[in-house]
């Protein structure tokens, strides 16, 4: 079995079907990545990885092991780490604060000791800034911030939501080469994306999502010439 199976999931918000019957697969190591317009489900299917928003229907499988129903910190420990969309740092605690908020789960001081200097490691401005606090340093290093807190726990997959949200082109650019290196890691990606283009590049595999519905799936090489995705989300007429 994939790392990662979900099988027909359905969300629903009051009346309103936000995911219809979505299916999905990551397997160890891979690099997918989920695009769609606003309001196609993205985010939703996120939070209801991660046990946020509740299915109305469909499983969710992680290692074979139906995690459907689990609650967030308990999925968190199986290997699932979310990067939410806005980066949602602690902005009143510092840098080596917040990693050591990511590192909840963890009980070996060591380990978490290894995990933080990793971090530094991917990302050599969050070391030099480790005693600033979150608020004060740049979006661009707000994102690193979250990204590296999502890695203290150690995960199987990071699920990345929107990570060059309001960052300019120059900075998205590095945000993307710091999360490839950690796939080179080792470390599966499920990454949802407004910036087709740029997601459509890192990952290997890419899914389409248009209204709670996945419309197309192929190999990111395929999607990039596939005409509905170059007029749709590419802006190629």
């Amino acid at each position: 079995m994939a790392l990662l199976e979900i099988y027909d999931l359905a969300v629903h918000y009051g009346e309103i079907n936000a995911l219809k019957g979505v299916s999905l697969q990551v397997q160890q190591g891979d690099f997918i990545t989920l695009i769609g317009a606003n309001g196609a489900g993205k985010t939703t299917l996120l939070n209801t990885l991660t046990g946020v928003v509740k299915s109305s229907g469909g499983d969710v499988f992680f290692q074979e092991e139906n995690i459907t129903d689990l609650p967030s910190h308990e999925i968190v420990k199986k290997g699932i780490c979310h990067v939410p969309e806005g980066r949602k740092i602690f902005s009143e605690l510092t840098v080596e604060e917040n990693l050591f908020a990511g590192a909840f789960i963890q009980r070996d001081k060591q380990k978490i000791h290894d995990l933080m200097e990793q971090c530094y490691a991917l990302f050599p401005r969050l070391a030099e800034r480790r005693k600033q606090e979150g608020g004060t340093l740049s979006g661009g290093e707000q994102q690193m911030l979250a990204i590296a807190r999502g890695m203290m726990s150690d995960p199987e997959i990071l699920l990345l939501d929107e990570p060059s949200l309001g960052l300019a082109p120059i900075i998205v650019e590095k945000i993307f080469e710091f999360i490839v290196n950690i796939n080179r890691l080792g470390k599966s990606i499920l990454l949802v994306e407004q910036n087709a283009n740029l997601a459509l590049q890192v990952a290997s595999y890419g899914y389409v999502l248009e209204t709670g519905s996945i419309i197309m799936e192929a190999e990111t090489s395929v999607l990039r010439t596939s005409d509905l995705v170059q007029k749709a989300y590419l802006g190629i007429a």
